[in-house]
């Protein structure tokens, strides 16, 4: 049984390009709709696919992620994923879009879930600007700023996987792109330009013909202005999607039992425990693995590792051997140490621990 896939937002749904791909399904807003009819949802769902993943942005309102955190406590169910990501709407969907395609795969609810980091690490999505006046999503300087009044000026934003942004014209520096096989997907504002394909595409060698959708309703919002022409350039094939995912070691996740690729269960958030000397702890034979940089065979400490000499390589989509890792989230706080605490709420049956004995009243 596949897990579903659901968003916040109809936005974030991008017609497959698969007939046999499962589209994700959408959870309408809080808006004006009781907490009940949210629960029946998400228990449908639940109903049907055993496992939901929902992909929540960082922009959303905060009614909406309340909404979603209600919904999951009230069901008391550890089979609701809430997969963050920080990538504008376009790449976003782009990325909804990939993780429909794996869920067709043999991939488990918790792998599928933890995937979404590294998928996203290998979408280069941006956009190209009238103004960056109101942009607060990715660094702007006072001089860019000052330059973004003048008539006519435009400019090329990445904001993703790492932040950039050059002023449209005679000389202009290049964004930095992939280094291997993608595919391009614009959807168009209120701005007049050509830029992507006439400029971007054969910077970044993208082959084929360059798709287009319709722009989604929250990326103004997002970029700070509707004069824009917002793009994300992907990979295209599944296989290699799949291979991707399933060339990155696998633990368990100590506190839910969930697989998980990363340093962080998607599920319920618990970091991997980090053993004195370097190693990990998931659960069982996993216990003192040292960490191995999954796309080298060389150690390292990178949230995807490996086994010592048997550190597995990710697929490079030009040459099977992508050479870049994905940096460890930010999660604002010190890295756990090997008595790092679960989630701040545990489930109630996993209160106590493993093994556990619920203690007696005194006599």
């Amino acid at each position: 049984m596949p897990t579903a896939i659901a968003v916040t937002s109809a936005d974030l749904v991008l017609p497959p390009t698969d007939p046999g791909t499962p589209r994700a399904a959408v959870l309408p807003p809080p808006g004006g709709r009781p907490l009940d009819a949210s629960i029946a949802d998400v228990q449908q769902l639940l109903a049907r696919y055993g496992h939901v993943v929902v992909v929540c942005p960082t922009s959303v309102p905060a009614a909406v992620e309340n909404r979603l955190h209600a919904v999951r406590s009230l069901l008391e169910s550890d089979r609701i994923a809430l997969v963050r990501t920080d990538l504008p709407p376009l790449g976003a969907a782009v990325l909804v879009r990939q993780l429909c395609l794996l869920a067709g795969y043999d991939f488990s609810p918790g792998v599928l879930a933890s995937a979404a980091r590294l998928l996203a690490h290998y979408i280069y999505a941006g956009a190209v600007l009238g103004s960056v006046s109101r942009l607060d999503r990715v660094p702007v300087g006072l001089g860019t700023h000052l330059k973004s009044w003048l008539p006519g000026a435009h400019f090329a934003v990445l904001a993703g996987p790492t932040p950039q942004m050059v002023r449209v014209g005679s000389g202009e520096e290049a964004l930095a792109g992939p280094e291997f096989a993608t595919e391009l997907l614009l959807a168009r504002g209120r701005l007049q330009t050509d830029w992507p394909a006439t400029t971007l595409v054969p910077r970044w060698r993208i082959p084929g013909p360059v798709q287009e959708t319709p722009l989604p309703a929250s990326s103004p919002g997002w970029w700070g202005t509707g004069k824009l022409v917002e793009f994300a350039a992907y990979l295209p094939d599944p296989a290699v999607l799949h291979q991707l995912v399933s060339s990155v070691r696998r633990e368990i996740c100590h506190w839910c039992g969930m697989d998980l690729i990363g340093d962080r269960c998607g599920f319920c958030g618990a970091p991997l425990t980090v053993l004195e000397g370097g190693g990990t702890r998931g659960a069982g034979s996993y216990a003192g693995v040292q960490d191995a940089d999954p796309y080298t065979d060389a150690q390292g400490t990178g949230p995807y590792a490996g086994a010592r000499g048997t550190a597995p390589r990710a697929v490079d989509p030009r040459t099977t051997d992508p050479r870049r890792a994905l940096p460890p989230a930010d999660t604002g706080t010190a890295p756990a140490d090997a008595h790092a605490p679960g989630p701040a709420v545990p489930h109630p049956t996993r209160a106590l621990g493993p093994g556990a004995h619920t203690p007696r009243a005194l006599p």
